[in-house]
């Protein structure tokens, strides 16, 4: 398929039509080996293509997909027809090429797709899950490469490449349980060995836990824990739209000192990651973005068409999953901390995960999640498993109060961050 000559083609029928088109394809290619019953099971390979047309007439949006090249002018019609139902908004065009443009680091030169590599890594997961007397119940790895294009009929014709390579595991001993997972566009930065070792680790080191008391403890979340939190209710905070819409706890505290003066938060496109890119789901070049720094609400996150309809400038924030239309998001977003240090001192209970983030009010920020796999640490020592319990709080009041930030940065999907310690945090025991 000759997908410049295709989107041409769009773009010239669009024209016509509207005062400007945007096409948007991507073609992907992936490969899958799960685990069944303790060994390698199936693999599977796949292949996908989708075009998704937005189309601007008179400041009304429309916007339709298709998975079918052969019926690209079924999917021109269907998104100037969404368009005319549309209502009408300030809009300011879409973007124009950038000559000045970066580069950002998103595909892997040596990441082969092949079901044999993915059966592989598969291998690895198992030969490290066997260094401890565990059952592994699950777990698998995945490769990928998709091809992307941005073209609209102001010039813009981008494309770029993203691979990733992702693999998990999890295991069990008697009633304790233990995952773990990895995922990089890099391949050299996967050790699926190590991650099945960790997660068979998990489940035998956690085995007979003791009950928690209920009460209020110093607490160290590990980064998948703190991922999973701030993921959840910080990120929708900083969407603009939420902001202008009355849906985010940060609205009015522009400039004002909102976390502890250690925090800094900002998203870098240009770092090496799964969002890495130049330009962003509208054709926007990015750049980097402080939201936070030293405590300090900089800035929110935009993309084009609220930009335009608030009165507000593009960050270059807009993100694209799949064939849906572009939205507010991050690309490479940092948790970053000036007091760091390996959290060796006094008593905490560590959490490596916790589970019911999605269900925390995304507005005020209250929590109530059961915490996995907790440890009593006394001197940076794990000295004993414990049971699960439930951590409730606030992740705003959270991160206004951090007692430090550990040495151990690690990526969780678009977010990179340190186990984060936190003082006098309430716990739940159950009986």
């Amino acid at each position: 398929m000759n997908e410049g000559y295709l989107t041409d083609k769009v773009l010239r029928a669009g024209d016509a039509l509207a005062d400007e088109v945007e096409v948007f394809c991507t073609r992907n290619r992936s490969v899958s080996a799960g685990i069944k019953k303790g060994i390698l099971g199936t693999a599977e390979e796949s292949e996908s293509w989708s075009m998704t047309i937005r189309t601007i007439k008179d400041g009304r949006i429309g916007f339709s997909s298709t998975g079918d090249p052969d019926r690209w002018r079924e999917c021109l019609d269907a998104a100037l027809a969404s368009g005319r139902i549309a209502t009408a908004q300030e809009w300011g065009g879409l973007p124009v090429p950038d000559a000045a443009m970066c580069s950002a680091p998103s595909a892997d030169l040596d990441l082969v797709v092949g079901i044999e590599n993915a059966a592989g890594m598969v291998e690895d997961l198992l030969a490290g899950a066997a260094e401890h007397p565990v059952d592994v119940v699950g777990g698998g790895a995945d490769l990928g490469r998709s091809h992307r294009e941005l073209a609209n009929t102001n010039g813009v014709a981008y494309s770029m490449e993203r691979t990733i390579a992702a693999v998990s595991l999890e295991a069990i001993r008697e009633q304790s349980t233990g995952y773990e997972f990895d995922a990089s566009p890099f391949i050299d930065e996967i050790s699926p060995r190590a991650v099945g070792e960790a997660a068979a680790s998990l489940a035998f080191r956690s085995l007979g836990g003791g009950r928690v008391d209920t009460g209020r403890y110093d607490v160290i979340l590990s980064p998948i824990a703190a991922a999973s939190l701030i993921g959840n209710i910080l990120i929708p905070a900083l969407s603009g739209r939420n902001v202008k819409a009355g849906r985010s706890f940060l609205a009015d505290k522009l400039g004002d000192q909102v976390f502890d003066e250690t925090l800094k938060i900002y998203d870098d496109p240009f770092r090496p990651g799964p969002g890495s890119t130049a330009w962003d789901g509208d054709g926007v070049p990015t750049e980097l973005q402080v939201f936070v720094d030293r405590g300090v609400l900089e800035r929110f996150a935009y993309d084009l068409r609220t930009a335009y309809r608030y009165g507000e400038e593009s960050t270059g924030s807009a993100v694209r999953e799949g064939a849906g239309e572009p939205g507010i998001g991050v690309h490479n977003l940092f948790i970053d901390g000036l007091r760091r240090s390996d959290m060796g001192y006094g008593q905490a209970i560590s959490v490596h995960s916790v589970v019911g983030a999605h269900t925390a009010n995304p507005f005020s920020g209250d929590f109530s999640v059961e915490i996995s796999n907790p440890f009593w640490i006394e001197d940076g020592e794990a000295i004993r498993p414990l049971r699960t319990a439930m951590l409730a709080g606030n992740v705003f009041e959270m991160l206004r109060d951090i007692e430090g930030f550990g040495t151990d940065d690690r990526r969780i999907g678009r977010l990179t961050l340190p186990s984060i310690r936190l003082n006098n945090q309430q716990i739940i025991g159950k009986q």
